[in-house]
């Protein structure tokens, strides 16, 4: 029986495949919403984390900032978050959920859990914790080795090598 490709290009492309098939579950989950994977992250950080700062709620989903004011724009137009002035800081706009988005996002947002369970359903809960353990640890490393590209890591060769003869 043949060894497995473990070489690094080889598990992200796993990775990349698997996040695919996922987004694709996300994505169907949301897809009489109306809204947008990034308009639907934007509720549901507010929702979970309570009214953000335009800044820190973009950036919690990844979003440059012109694209942060443009979700926050849309949204707003829908009447389904609002913006005011942060109490602290008189520069800074605080973005919070009104009635009607709320009500929209905990919808959503169970529908969306129901489908991400459904989408894990294939993994036990002990095998959950050890993957998402795994993923951490792969992100931090991989987090590193983006920061630092030149440096080599201890070993690579081998690896390199090893797999080659596979």
């Amino acid at each position: 029986m043949p060894h497995p490709d473990t070489r690094g290009v080889h598990v992200w492309l796993v990775l990349m495949k698997a996040h695919q098939a996922l987004a694709k579950q996300a994505q169907a989950s949301l897809a009489d919403s109306g809204l947008c994977f990034s308009d639907f992250a934007v509720l549901e950080v507010l929702l979970h984390k309570g009214p953000l700062p335009v800044n820190v709620l973009g950036a919690k989903v990844a979003l440059a900032s012109a694209s942060a004011t443009a979700a926050m724009d849309r949204l707003q137009a829908k009447r389904l978050v609002r913006r005011g002035s942060d109490p602290h800081d008189r520069r800074a706009r605080i973005v919070e959920l009104t009635v009607k988005g709320k009500k929209l996002i905990e919808e959503l947002f169970l529908s969306h859990e129901n489908a991400m369970e459904k989408a894990a359903a294939g993994i036990s809960r002990a095998e959950r914790i050890e993957f998402m353990k795994l993923l951490k640890k792969f992100g931090k490393a991989a987090g590193a080795a983006a920061e630092n590209p030149f440096h080599s890591t201890q070993g690579e060769t081998h690896v390199r090598k090893s797999n080659q003869n596979q």
